[in-house]
């Protein structure tokens, strides 16, 4: 299967919606689209990934070097979990659960609730 990544603009924020597996073989088209928004300027993004089936490891360390990335430019980085994310275990939140690395991110359950400064992130 191969991952599409959309990026819009909305209040502000970059918003890159991801969808498919993030796998070895299709992350690095993730990787080039946060890095072309940062490229563009862009401090402040928010990934989607409510469309992800699967995500490996290779997936994952896309999303900690996008953290690594945007907090060195001092920009925040928001993740939309699939179906609710935290609530339910959805895949990519049980792997990052499982690798350790889930409390890393600032995880919202839907773009709204991630562009709203006031929301409060789910917990991990």
């Amino acid at each position: 299967m191969t991952l599409k990544v959309t990026v819009g603009e909305q209040e502000g924020w970059a918003v890159l919606c991801v969808s498919g597996e993030m796998d070895l073989l299709t992350s690095p088209v993730l990787r080039q689209r946060v890095h072309d928004a940062v490229a563009d300027g862009r401090r402040r993004i928010v990934l989607d990934l409510s469309e992800v089936l699967f995500c490996d490891s290779s997936g994952v360390g896309v999303l900690i070097a996008t953290r690594r990335l945007i907090r060195s430019f001092q920009g925040r980085l928001r993740l939309i979990l699939p179906a609710k994310g935290a609530e339910d275990g959805s895949h990519v939140n049980r792997v990052l659960a499982a690798l350790g690395v889930r409390r890393l991110f600032e995880v919202f359950p839907d773009v709204p609730a991630a562009l709203d400064d006031s929301a409060t992130p789910l917990s991990a």
